[in-house]
């Protein structure tokens, strides 16, 4: 890989998964995006380039770009359809053009190596390490297994399943017969198992790593690994396996789709797998993004003076928008600069300290599921009795209480306007696929698509492996408030 890169080559790496980050000297992306591989002498953080930022990222997070037909590493700008650019300066490695069907097979062939491998992985850590762990009562408690492990062994039963029947669907003579499409989609319930693990991962990482200061625990996993007869790979990697698996489904699908002709038997099926498969990686996807969210929210609150009432985190998950507004409320009528802080469900009223203006006080909240925005054209106000430009209210639909906003400028009244729009359409979705604010696990996941019915997923033929995520786009870009949040104040209330 660093060869690669000293060569002159272009290195090219896509996000299997978002990287929310505030550190400055880190590099933010989303997954989908597509990085260039500046410097990967580390082997757990890479150096890369997105536009003109440059910045550090987990090289877990990224998968290098390799088309399987070209056999190139493939920059964004050399694409064309899904082929690349022959006056490219990309490495060639080399693989020969193959006919469709000898394509199929390799592609049908490496989805079954990856699987039979990925349970052989699963039974390892059940097997391997989690039993083991379960006799050293002295060493590990019920609580910290799991959180190490979380479901892991929900997942291997899963995959046992799943992959006894991908075998019965696999054609041992003629691989590019089979007809695995099926398979998908008749466990496509399963698979939303992986959103609890995947949510839980990061705590897995934290508890090992405080553990693994500890010689005895370091002796003791390296004892497991070699009772088990496992390849040379630590815990945290075994781990951090299923993560990636969930995220290569839809690369594979894609790759299949893509060499898989439009009168095969097996078409309509890869097609409407891929769109589930799409589905679930994005959901998962924008649950471990909201979870990221969280612990930045409740330091937020804490770091909030003279709080009453409900927690934040007890309605909502996602700072949508913030800024600052003059507000009247109608039986006062006077006018209040606040600073207002946009959530979904729920928007929270703060005044500034006169002399420290980083410190907060807790002024209110209004219940946004009460609520309708009503834009105003500049004039005077005959409910207020006031001169109104920039303007917007707030009218309760129960007790038709109205409140009154003036905003400093026209695009920042735009602005606010827009996000009220997005923080209902947020509630929406997220009544639809059942995501619940303040649980760690959402309650249920999205009801299965219906696999034959869905002629808007169908992909061309032929799909290039970078438009792998596009379908996942587009996501809620991070609040530019948590890029300053270090700004307020450290004080507790």
């Amino acid at each position: 890989m660093t060869l690669l890169i000293t060569g002159d080559s272009i290195v090219s790496a896509e996000a299997v998964w978002d990287h929310v980050t505030m550190a400055n000297r880190e590099l933010a992306f989303k997954a989908g995006d597509v990085i260039k591989v500046l410097d990967a002498s580390n082997k757990d953080w890479w150096w890369g380039q997105i536009d003109d930022e440059e910045g550090w990222f987990p090289a877990s997070f990224v998968r290098l770009w390799v088309n399987q037909e070209d056999g190139v590493e493939e920059g964004p700008s050399d694409v064309q359809n899904g082929h690349l650019d022959p006056n490219s300066d990309c490495l060639c490695l080399g693989r020969p053009l193959q006919n469709r069907d000898q394509m199929r097979a390799n592609v049908i062939n490496e989805i079954m190596s990856t699987e039979r491998h990925y349970i052989k992985h699963l039974k390892d850590i059940c097997e391997g390490y989690l039993k083991q762990c379960r006799k050293r009562r002295d060493m590990f408690s019920d609580e910290q297994l799991k959180v190490i492990f979380g479901n892991i062994e929900d997942i291997y039963r899963f995959q046992m399943g799943f992959v006894r029947d991908l075998e019965k669907q696999y054609n041992n003579d003629d691989p590019h017969l089979s007809e695995i499409g099926p398979c998908f989609l008749e466990h496509q319930d399963g698979f939303w198992i992986y959103s609890e693990y995947c949510n839980n991962h990061l705590d897995a990482c934290m508890e090992l790593s405080k553990l693994m200061k500890d010689s005895r625990y370091q002796h003791f996993f390296e004892a497991c690994r070699l009772l088990q007869q496992m390849i040379d790979i630590a815990i945290d990697g075994f781990l951090l396996t299923p993560v990636q698996k969930i995220c290569k489904y839809p690369l594979q699908l894609a790759e299949l789709l893509k060499y898989t002709a439009q009168d095969h038997s097996d078409y309509r099926y890869v097609a409407a797998a891929l769109a589930v498969m799409r589905n679930v990686t994005q959901q998962i996807n924008e649950r471990k993004r909201r979870l990221e969210n969280i612990d930045k929210i409740a330091q937020w609150q804490a770091s909030v003076l003279d709080w009453e009432g409900e927690d934040i985190l007890d309605r909502s998950s996602e700072l949508i928008y913030t800024g600052e507004m003059a507000w009247i409320y109608q039986p006062y009528g006077r006018n209040q600069q606040r600073v207002f802080f946009l959530f979904d469900h729920q928007m929270v009223l703060c005044k500034k300290d006169l002399i420290r203006r980083d410190i907060l006080y807790y002024k209110g909240r209004i219940d946004m599921d009460k609520y309708e925005v009503v834009d105003i054209e500049d004039g005077r106000d005959d409910d207020f009795n006031v001169s109104m430009k920039n303007a917007f209210k707030l009218h309760n639909k129960e007790t038709e209480e109205i409140h009154l906003f003036f905003a400093k400028k026209l695009e920042e009244k735009i602005r606010w306007l827009r996000a009220f729009r997005e923080e209902r359409k947020m509630v929406q979705e997220d009544e639809k696929i059942g995501v619940n604010a303040g649980r760690s696990v959402p309650p249920s996941y999205p009801p299965p698509q219906d696999p034959l019915n869905q002629g808007q997923y169908l992909v061309p033929d032929g799909i290039a492996q970078s438009q792998v995520f596009e379908f996942t786009e587009p996501k809620r870009s991070q609040s530019p408030f948590w890029q300053n949040f270090s700004r307020l104040t450290p004080f507790k209330k």
